[in-house]
């Protein structure tokens, strides 16, 4: 019986095994061709008033889960590491707007204002708690620090976020008028702390049945991206998007990451964290929401929200396949070694036969004690 031949791996082959390595996030195909079905199909006329008062509940309903699901206990229980959180909460709110506002100088030569202004409200987004957690945990770093920072910024984006868009974007996040701050109190304060109050008797309801609930949250993110990409092809605002203006948002996207990753973990270096806190800061100080962020563009951009989210989205991908590679690469970093206790002292060298009692304490220079006398005081 003849065995076949194996055949030599060919260029073809490798690359499908190089792609297969990519982490593609499933969930990010479903909002792409929930893109495509928007373009292809969008609402409009009285289906487009459906699908915006689905959306409106959609937005509602998340927050109420995201705050039904968010142990504000645990959060509290974290206030020990103040500093560690204190630093994600800096780069998130602070470093991330910072080099958000610097970024708007490269329009309109670079980017259009339009992918400018997502590109900035993609760096006001609260951070990851899911992705941040599990690269945390790959990465063996502090898993708790991470759960509770996730937990704080989720916590501080419900208002710093909207605040933060309203004062830096100005006209194209609806501004500071008192109409703006109503739909904001409406759609997202007030659903997110129906959530905590009611926390004590829906959260165990909610963790029974995680699985259904987690696929009513991807259900609700997929109905209002496909409402603000209907809403933006009835406005006709995709010819402001160009493929050659697409390579130069990942691009500029790119640098940012890299810039991010390199300040929370040197960064956090020099402030004196351990390598586990550091792998916490880089991770959940790099990254960026996009279950939080998609709701809360719909809410703040209206028919603008398409373009809003465009730079969210893909950076969203990105961050997944960076931090994947890095999670494997610190996985594989030598363990500490245990520190030494200060107040062990190396044992004499032994120059006579051993001691009969290991329990006989090292005696010095002088005659030996009788043998059955009572030691000394």
């Amino acid at each position: 019986m003849t065995r076949p031949i194996p055949r030599p791996a060919g260029p073809g082959r490798a690359g499908l095994r190089l792609l297969s390595r990519i982490p593609v996030d499933g969930y990010v195909l479903a909002l792409l061709g929930t893109v495509a079905l928007a373009a292809l199909l969008p609402a409009s006329g009285a289906a487009a008033d459906v699908a915006e008062g689905a959306s409106t509940g959609a937005v509602a309903l998340l927050f109420f889960l995201y705050g039904a699901r968010l142990s504000t206990r645990e959060a509290l229980d974290g206030l020990r590491h103040w500093r560690l959180h204190l630093t994600v909460l800096g780069c998130t709110f602070l470093l991330f707007p910072l080099l958000g506002l610097a970024a708007q100088g490269l329009a309109p030569t670079v980017l259009t204002p339009e992918l400018a202004g997502g590109l900035l409200f993609l760096c006001l987004v609260p951070s990851t708690i899911q992705s941040s957690i599990a690269f945390t945990s790959i990465a063996r770093g502090n898993v708790p620090a991470a759960i509770c920072a996730g937990s704080f910024s989720s916590l501080a984006g419900i208002v710093l976020t909207p605040l933060l868009a309203a004062l830096l974007l100005g006209n194209s996040a609806g501004g500071l008028s008192a109409d703006a701050l109503l739909k904001i109190v409406l759609q997202l304060l007030v659903p997110f702390l129906a959530g905590q109050l009611l926390r004590r008797w829906v959260g165990g309801f909610l963790a029974r049945h995680r699985k259904v609930l987690g696929l009513v949250d991807r259900g609700s993110i997929l109905l209002v991206v496909y409402t603000a990409f209907s809403q933006g092809m009835v406005a006709g605002i995709w010819h402001l998007v160009t493929p050659v203006g697409l390579v130069l948002l990942l691009a500029v996207e790119a640098v940012l990451l890299a810039v991010m990753l390199a300040l929370t973990w040197h960064g956090a270096r020099l402030l004196g964290f351990d390598r586990g806190d550091r792998i916490a800061v880089q991770f959940a100080g790099s990254k960026k929401s996009l279950a939080a962020g998609l709701p809360m563009a719909s809410v703040l951009f209206g028919q603008q929200a398409a373009l809003a989210v465009l730079p969210l989205m893909l950076f969203h991908q990105m961050q997944l396949m960076v931090c994947a590679v890095i999670a494997k690469r610190r996985s594989r970093d030598p363990e500490p070694a245990p520190a030494e206790p200060a107040s062990q002292e190396p044992a004499p060298a032994e120059t006579g036969p051993p001691e009969n009692s290991g329990t006989e304490a090292v005696r010095g220079p002088g005659p030996a004690p009788v043998p059955g006398a009572a030691p000394g005081r």
